[in-house]
């Protein structure tokens, strides 16, 4: 503990905000396999463009960000658990859409996306009735 957290009575480290828990969201499933492909990377920025939550908010910032996340909770694995700490259920559910749509974007999903997904919904808060809607409106998007 540093002399700030020891004076103040606590940590010093400010939680991270909404927008930054999302885009990391979109980011730990476009990682879940160990890297991110330039296509899914593609697809995170193409969301990036297109939601409110990022309007007028510099990525690279927004990206920073999201990799202090990572190192306050100690990895990339144990960071998932950040995405508790999203306050908006409106948030938290769209978290949960886009990562579903990253995972079955790349037209296979393999099993760490199915476990990521599965870790989300839970972290998230997701009812099976949702996160079933959201599987199937999916599917249709991505039907070959």
């Amino acid at each position: 503990m540093g002399l700030l957290s020891r004076l103040m009575g606590g940590t010093t480290t400010k939680q991270a905000t909404d927008d930054v828990l999302l885009l990391h969201g979109m980011l730990l499933m476009a990682g879940a396999d160990g890297t991110i492909e330039q296509s899914e990377l593609s697809t995170v920025q193409g969301f990036y463009d297109t939601l409110p939550e990022f309007k007028g908010k510099d990525f690279n910032e927004l990206l920073s960000q999201a990799n202090r996340v990572v190192a306050k909770h100690g990895g990339l694995k144990q960071s998932i658990n950040a995405l508790g700490e999203i306050k908006s259920p409106a948030i938290k559910k769209k978290c949960f859409v886009l990562a579903a749509d990253i995972a079955m974007a790349s037209g296979d999903i393999d099993e760490a996306e199915d476990k990521l997904l599965e870790a989300m919904q839970r972290l998230l808060g997701i009812d099976d009735d949702f996160a079933g809607k959201v599987i199937e409106v999916l599917q249709t998007k991505y039907a070959t």
